[in-house]
Parts: structure tokens; C-alpha cells; sequence
């Protein structure tokens, strides 16, 4: 169902990665690997990637940084989305959105249904806006990456697809940020 225009231009997005994992190295971080060769295939710039440990104040004070550094545009995060007690990514954004997209992890959940069945309501991947910038919490696992990237994100960070797409609200993102903040 998705459609892209293309007679109008393709806008690189500058795309942050950040996985969650207390045992993941850039070495064995399968998952966020895939994201980062599928973001730059797409057309798109790796501006940042990081690992952070399944603790909320080291995964929201990255996400911090991130939506403060104006060379970010999105920020993706795999794992730590599960219902465990370790899982604590939900919670972690929570600290920062200022608004939440809630379609992203319904939708997200519709598409991962038809592949895993009933196993999708453990996931509670979710999106939002905060200073201006896109958020997205993936699930940890290299099919949940693809779900999220080949089914939701790539078209929607796509500048032509049609009939909108999230790139072409990024200039209203900071309407509400006072002036000193772009």
C-alpha cells in the first residue's frame, strides 16, 4: 500500500541508533547492525550509535543528548521493550516525549501478528516527538528490526511517499520550542 512520488525529491533524514542490551558489543549487535546498513541503504546518515545498558537513566540520558544535538533527526532504538524487569525502555522514554505516536506500536504489533501470531503482545514498541526529534523503540530481535524498518520506518522517513509521510512535518516539530531552540 505504500506509494512513493517520484517526482519529488528524496531528503536524507540523520538517523541515531541506540541498542539496549546489558550484553550486546558493537561486535555481536546483530540487531542494531541491521538497522544501521538498512538506514544507510535507504539513503539515509548514520549520525550517531550507541549501546546502552537496560537501566532508564543511562538510556534516557542518551536519548537526552540526542534530541538536543541538532544534527539528529530520529533516534531508533532496538530492545528492552519486552515486560520483563530488566525491560525498562517504554519507561525510559516516557521521561522525555513530549508526544506520543500512538499508531507507530499498534501498527507495529498489526504487522508483527501476521509473522508471530499472539507473541507480538509482548512487545511494547512505541514512538513519540520530543524537542523536535522522532522517536522509535523497536523490540531487540533482528525480525522485529525488519517489521519495524521494511514495513513502517522506511517508507514513512521517505520524503516521497504518498499521501504523507513523517519527513515533511519535521520542519513543524519545534513550533512550540521557544525561538532559541530553531
Amino acid at each position: 500500500m505504500s506509494k512513493l512520488d517520484l517526482t519529488r525529491p528524496f531528503l536524507p533524514v540523520r538517523i541515531a541508533v541506540m541498542t539496549v542490551s546489558d550484553t550486546r558489543t558493537l561486535e555481536t549487535d546483530t540487531s542494531g547492525t541491521l538497522l544501521a546498513e538498512r538506514i544507510v541503504a535507504a539513503g539515509h546518515q548514520l549520525a550517531a550509535r550507541s549501546i546502552e545498558p537496560d537501566d532508564v537513566d543511562h538510556i534516557t540520558g542518551c536519548l537526552k543528548e540526542w534530541i538536543a544535538d541538532p544534527e539528529i533527526d530520529v533516534i531508533i532504538s532496538t530492545g528492552g521493550t519486552g515486560v520483563t524487569g530488566r525491560d525498562v525502555t517504554p519507561e525510559a522514554y516516557e521521561q522525555v516525549l513530549e508526544k506520543r505516536i500512538e499508531g507507530f506500536g499498534e501498527l507495529f504489533r498489526m504487522l508483527s501478528y501476521q509473522k508471530i501470531g499472539t507473541s507480538t503482545i509482548q512487545s511494547r514498541a512505541l514512538a513519540g516527538v520530543a524537542g523536535g526529534t522522532y522517536l522509535f523503540a523497536l523490540p531487540g530481535s533482528s525480525g522485529a528490526v525488519k517489521d519495524g524498518w521494511d514495513d513502517i520506518l522506511v517508507w514513512q522517513l521517505d520524503s516521497r511517499h504518498r499521501p504523507c509521510n513523517f519527513v515533511e512535518l519535521m520542519p513543524r516539530l519545534r513550533e512550540h520550542l521557544p525561538a532559541s531552540h530553531g
